[in-house]
């Protein structure tokens, strides 16, 4: 198949810069935006292939060639139809005409000449064939996708267009005369557990983690789905709206962010940062839209910059006056990333119960060894939790998450009682709902909620409506759910307590991965139950904490510049004054021999905080790794020291 972008070319300097680079054995490699699948079958014989991309006729081709490790059988099918190949192929075809016949051949009245009226009947024939044996239960899933694969295949060698499906040729090609033929695909046993995802990249990246991230990203202004939109509609087969004289497809929730010079440079920033991959290769053209200085800088900010490589592989593509060949390069960039630590193991995958064991949610996800809050809070500790829950102590009577926020820290939390506290009262509110609820009750509200407003990661009008709604009537649970489609998953207010974060076009939204940890954190905080409690910290009640009770200290950092620390969301700022209010409590929780421990910074962007360092000579301090994505402070280069300070030792600490 003839495709936009297709690195079929360079593959053998793929491999030449892998090899150069990496000198130890690595056991997966992730193609996050596959197209046509070409490197990630290349490299299939060496690593555990995930193979990701938008467009769902690019998924086909990759759950049929990578996931897939077995030619199908056949073997129910072959009661009634010996040869599938040969019965989609050479069946006598009915008189009635459907979708493509009707809207990509001069039979239809619109008169598109993508297809001959013969090739169009006989798509169609095949397509609704493979969909009738699917709902019949008369092949597999992986047989559906294996024959599904074939026709995307063979789409193209009877189409009549230049290369893509932006336009079609108004004189026949020879090649549209030619009968459709099905190929029958080799399928490569590589012994792994293959995967294939149909997602946007930036939530894949949320649920999966491996050695090598390869990146191909769209490079100039071409979206990819209107160029491929007849695929994608002989994929899907879901009869859309067509619009102009191509009959386009809807494809605004398909749109890349890498096609946009506005946002492209903030999306690759992204990608990059929170990416879980020990190893960053990256493909990219000399005439994209980001230049080389820019990705160098994003990839050594978050990578280890002695290890950054570039080669620039001459790429003769145009012939014309404005570009010389000797100009075009593909670039081969790539460096090791500083570490994640991410939590989520890869290939094995479960289903997901809630408490119940008579009510199963079927959530396949990822084996995680800690709980996610359902909330992305800014200054969230989810990501340095294997670093921090070891230094906690087990068996604890009651915890008391003082500062909780989103709730990483006590969640997950070895104790018998949990009280989770913070001074913002409506978020408090969301949470005291989410321990009240019926769990099915509540997942069934959020889904009614999403389709009551019309609510998508691309419908903005929606989600300003629905934000109008929630500000005058607060209900917790509408909180959530506008969350779910705000930028960057964040809650965000003004001094009225009004909810003010702007929508995540293209981006946010209800994912299964989002429900999945709603599910678990409920199930947590009912089982525990917890107590959310929304006192000013001067206030909690110490006095009834007992000598087994632990208190967890997670407060705005006095020399970071958070928005939830700056008095400005109609919340109380965070001064110096309180840093020392703070150390003086602790001071009280160890003379009455009750165990804390707080999460602060010694030094940030040049800044020290001197008062918590002397404070803190008295204590055990643990110094942590501190690069991870969701805080106003992260970031190795700015020389932030995260700390973890406590008044105990743990076994074998001296």
């Amino acid at each position: 198949m003839r495709y936009i972008g297709s690195k079929a070319n360079l593959l053998k300097n793929i491999e030449n810069c892998i090899s150069t680079n990496i000198h130890t054995r690595q056991k997966t490699f992730c193609d996050i935006f596959s197209g046509t699948g070409v490197v990630a079958r290349y490299f299939k014989s060496q690593y555990e292939i995930i193979s990701n991309d938008v467009l769902f006729f690019s998924y086909i081709i990759q759950k049929s060639l990578v996931e897939n490790n077995f030619i199908p059988t056949f073997d129910k099918l072959k009661t009634t139809v010996n040869n599938p190949f040969d019965y989609l192929e050479n069946t006598s075809l009915p008189d009635v005409s459907k979708f493509v016949e009707e809207n990509y051949s001069p039979s239809g009245k619109a008169g598109r000449m993508y297809f001959t009226s013969e090739n169009a009947r006989r798509i169609d024939f095949i397509r609704t064939t493979i969909e009738k044996w699917k709902t019949e239960k008369k092949i597999t899933e992986t047989e559906y996708y294996y024959l599904l694969a074939s026709l995307i295949e063979a789409v193209p060698s009877v189409s009549n267009i230049t290369g893509t499906y932006g336009a079609y040729l108004k004189n026949w090609d020879k090649r549209a005369y030619k009968k459709i033929e099905l190929p029958q695909f080799e399928i490569q046993n590589n012994k792994r557990n293959n995967k294939a995802y149909n997602e946007d990249a930036f939530d894949l990246e949320k649920h999966i983690s491996g050695d090598i991230l390869y990146i191909d990203p769209p490079y100039n202004s071409r979206q990819y789905a209107p160029n491929y939109h007849v695929l994608e509609t002989i994929a899907r087969y879901d009869n859309p709206v067509l619009t102009g004289v191509t009959g386009m497809r809807p494809y605004t929730d398909q749109k890349s962010v890498f096609c946009s010079k506005h946002e492209v440079n903030d999306a690759f920033e992204q990608l990059i940062r929170n990416a879980d991959f020990a190893h960053i290769v990256l493909s990219y053209s000399s005439m994209g839209l980001m230049d080389s200085d820019f990705i160098e800088k994003t990839l050594k900010d978050n990578g280890i910059a002695s290890t950054y490589s570039l080669q620039k592989i001459p790429y003769r593509k145009y012939k014309s006056k404005i570009y010389n060949e000797n100009e075009v390069f593909e670039y081969l960039f790539y460096i090791q990333k500083k570490a994640q630590n991410n939590v989520y193991v890869l290939p094995e995958e479960k289903t997901l119960y809630i408490a119940s064991p008579t009510v199963s949610y079927g959530l396949n996800e990822r084996n995680q060894k800690y709980i996610k809050s359902p909330l992305n809070y800014v200054g969230g500790k989810y990501k340095l939790l294997p670093q921090l829950m070891p230094l906690l102590p087990k068996n604890i009577n009651t915890f008391v998450d003082l500062f909780c926020g989103g709730g990483n820290v006590g969640i997950n939390a070895d104790c018998k009682k949990l009280i989770f506290n913070d001074i913002n009262t409506i978020l408090m509110e969301m949470f005291k709902a989410f321990s009240f609820m019926k769990l099915e009750d509540l997942l069934e509200q959020i889904d009614e909620t999403i389709e009551k407003w019309n609510l998508s990661m691309t419908n903005e009008n929606a989600f300003i409506v629905f934000r109008e709604h929630y500000n005058k009537n607060r209900n917790p649970i509408d909180l959530y759910v506008l969350s779910c489609f705000s930028f960057n998953y964040q809650f965000r207010f003004n001094n009225k307590h009004e909810y003010n974060n702007p929508f995540g076009r293209n981006r946010s939204h209800y994912s299964d991965t989002m429900k999945a940890n709603l599910i678990r954190f409920v199930q947590k905080v009912q089982l525990a139950s917890a107590d959310f409690v929304s006192y000013d910290f001067t206030k909690f009640p110490i006095d009834n904490l007992t000598i087994n009770d632990f208190v967890y200290c997670d407060p705005p950092y006095l020399i970071t510049t958070g928005s939830y620390n700056d008095g400005n969301r109609g919340f109380k700022n965070w001064t110096e004054e309180s840093d020392k209010t703070l150390y003086t409590l602790l001071d009280k929780l160890n003379e009455n021999g009750i165990r804390f421990a707080l999460s602060n910074v010694f030094t940030h962007k040049g800044e020290r905080n001197d008062i918590l360092i002397n404070w803190a000579n008295k204590y055990a301090v643990h110094h942590l790794q501190n690069d991870y994505s969701n805080s106003s402070y992260n970031t190795e280069r700015s020389g932030s020291d995260e700390v973890l300070i406590t008044n105990y030792m743990l076994e074998g600490e001296k």
